[in-house]
């Protein structure tokens, strides 16, 4: 068995999820990708509180639809993701998901930016609840905070952290971005035993 965590950067729809596996003091990526979280046969489930022309949508009916979808397909599609992984032989410590943002929506009164507020929140929170599902602990971080509550938690400065994520991604197929940086500290920190 491979002492492994697994972390997740929000966007809207999906998110980029990658596999750390350790020590934690020299982990190493196992894999990495995205993982759907809207229904791709309910298209508007990438956006669910957007209407037409980016602006709110404002019949309730459609938005509790859309997130019906949203919450049944991430379900299923993170357990899946966490099943492969376990069945490969990992021993999952946990889950850490990097989120955008943390204000709640209710109180933004622009209402395109409120409907990007209400994804955000809903797209973490169905990875929190695969966590759960799954019987794992969940770690969510805000990006902003992720580097500074790494450096305190690995004991080590930010650039070292910056050039370690970045190396950790060397060699990898499809690219390593600022999504997959962050997602990989993030499972960096769960499998240091942050919770």
């Amino acid at each position: 068995m491979k002492t492994a965590s697994l972390g997740f950067r929000v966007k809207s729809g999906w998110a980029t999820a990658v596999l750390l596996a350790g020590p934690a003091d020299a982990p190493h990526v196992l894999d990495h990708g995205i993982v759907e979280l809207g229904d791709p046969a309910v298209p508007a489930s990438r956006q669910p509180y957007h209407g037409g022309r980016g602006q709110e949508e404002r019949d309730a009916r459609k938005v509790a639809r859309r997130v019906a979808a949203i919450r049944r397909y991430a379900r299923s599609s993170v357990a899946r993701l966490i099943k492969k992984y376990r069945d490969a032989g990992c021993e999952m410590r946990g889950v850490g998901v990097v989120a955008g943002s943390d204000i709640e929506p209710e109180r933004i009164a622009n209402p395109h930016i409120r409907a990007h507020a209400s994804e955000g929140k809903l797209f973490r929170t169905v990875l929190e609840d695969g966590a759960r599902r799954a019987g794992l602990p969940c770690l969510t971080v805000l990006e902003r905070d992720l580097f500074a509550q790494a450096a305190a938690a690995l004991g080590r400065p930010t650039p070292d952290l910056k050039r370690a994520v970045t190396t950790l991604g060397h060699g990898r197929d499809g690219g390593w971005r600022a999504e997959e940086k962050a997602a990989t500290l993030a499972a960096w920190l769960v499998l240091h035993g942050r919770r």
